[in-house]
């Protein structure tokens, strides 16, 4: 007699974000990237519909990175000196579909720039690419507080998604991103019940979950991988049984956390590796958007998704 199989039944889902707004919808982009809507765990596709698979934004930065590898900088050929051509090689080159924005130059260590400098180069951006955009600042709150708005407003009808809001610092973004239509990073430090608690922060001043991403500050191979893996499934079955303050796509940084361990740097090989493995696992873990660096490892993670897709069916 031929054994059926056990599927679990899930009374929730995870709300859909769509980043990047097409012209009839009030943008510039050519198209949009739909992330979320998930009604069962990662490729369980027997148990509940999963409209939309993992996507990668390739990581750029505002100016020539000082801390990448030497793996990393041959890869983009000398365009790191230029982040317009920057990106403009990733969209042309390497078909990336959506770009994440780092504005490090804006840290009062690495160039201190204005926020309406970087606004004017958000502004640049968004005519050289036509891809939807995610926008993050250079960490220090402080001038976050005072470039974000700025960058958000520069960037207004695009529908870009900009981070990162914290449970300490999120009113002062909370409220661009409401008056000029994007959607928010919500980053909670692998914690979640942090996590909910900020959703809930951010909703209670109107910006509804289907404009939230969580980002659960995830650890790489070697380096919290697992814990990191266990806050994000904790987080997945507690909105799929119906808790929506959680039920938000995940972005991960997967390059940042993968490039900075010292196992990366040994050799140029290892260092793709790194980054391969670690978003495999985030991806498994219930990643909708991973942040990556290596263009290699982010062809090997593009194959990863359509043949786990593929096999799901």
């Amino acid at each position: 007699m031929a054994l059926e199989p056990v599927l679990e039944k899930w009374s929730g889902e995870v709300a859909v974000v769509t980043i990047g707004a097409t012209k009839a919808e009030g943008g510039s982009r050519v198209k949009t990237v739909k992330v979320g809507g998930q009604k069962a765990l990662p490729f369980l596709s027997a148990e509940g519909n999963l409209p939309y698979p993992a996507v990668i934004a390739q990581e750029i930065w505002d100016i020539t990175p000082n801390d990448w590898p030497q793996e990393l900088i041959q890869a983009y050929a000398g365009a790191l000196e230029d982040p317009l051509a920057w990106a403009e090689k990733c969209v042309k080159e390497q078909k990336a579909e959506l770009l994440c924005v780092r504005l490090q130059g804006a840290h009062p260590d690495f160039g201190n720039k204005s926020p309406e400098s970087e606004a004017k180069f958000i502004a640049q951006l968004l005519k050289r690419v036509e891809v939807p955009l995610i926008i993050v600042g250079c960490g220090d709150d402080q001038k976050d507080n005072l470039v974000l708005p700025e960058v958000s407003a520069a960037a207004g009808g695009e529908r870009c998604l900009i981070g990162s809001a914290v449970q300490d610092n999120y009113k002062t973004l909370t409220a661009a991103v409401l008056a000029d239509g994007h959607n928010i990073i919500a980053e909670s430090p692998i914690d979640v019940n942090i996590a909910k608690q900020l959703n809930i922060l951010i909703s209670d001043m109107s910006l509804p979950l289907e404009r939230i991403v969580i980002d659960p500050t995830i650890g790489a191979l070697g380096y919290g991988l697992e814990y990191a893996y266990s806050i994000m499934e904790r987080a997945r079955l507690a909105a799929l049984a119906g808790d929506k303050s959680v039920g938000c796509p995940f972005i991960c940084f997967a390059a940042q956390e993968s490039w900075r361990a010292k196992e990366a740097k040994l050799d140029p090989e290892q260092g793709v590796i790194w980054e391969v493995i670690t978003a495999t696992a985030l991806i498994q873990a219930g990643a909708d958007i991973l942040v990556m660096r290596h263009p290699l490892a982010i062809e090997k993670i593009n194959k990863y998704i359509a043949d786990l897709v593929a096999s799901s069916k």
